[in-house]
């Protein structure tokens, strides 16, 4: 089992930025691809980043990229989403979610989900 637990979210203006964490326990964590997704009222769950198991490769959903900034700190068992330039759209709950070594940008891949931190970003 491993157990996520995220932090970080808020309410933050347009054009202002958040970091989340996503802090993991249970496994070990640097055998983990990890990826951040985000819900919105009567929306799917949608893809936002994924980071591999070393963080050598990262992917991003065309919506933020080039605006968020995916990494890890396997010392710290630890996931992060830096958000900047946030909009609007970007209202949601962010969830983190870890799937044994292989990255996907697959939802249902993924093989553990932590409870998700509300972000709110006013215009």
């Amino acid at each position: 089992q491993v157990q996520l637990v995220e932090s970080g979210g808020g309410l933050v203006q347009a054009g202002g930025s958040l970091r989340l964490s996503c802090a993991a326990s249970g496994r070990t964590f640097s055998n983990y691809a990890m990826g951040w997704f985000r819900q919105a009222p009567g929306k799917e769950r949608e893809f936002v980043a994924a980071i591999s198991w070393s963080g050598g490769s990262t992917y991003y959903a065309d919506s933020i990229k080039g605006r968020f900034t995916i990494s890890r700190d396997n010392a710290k068992n630890t996931v992060y989403l830096q958000m900047n330039s946030l909009k609007p759209e970007d209202t949601a709950v962010y969830y983190c979610a870890a799937r044994h070594f292989i990255t996907t940008t697959q939802a249902g891949a993924y093989d553990y989900w932590g409870q998700g931190t509300q972000v709110t970003v006013s215009s």
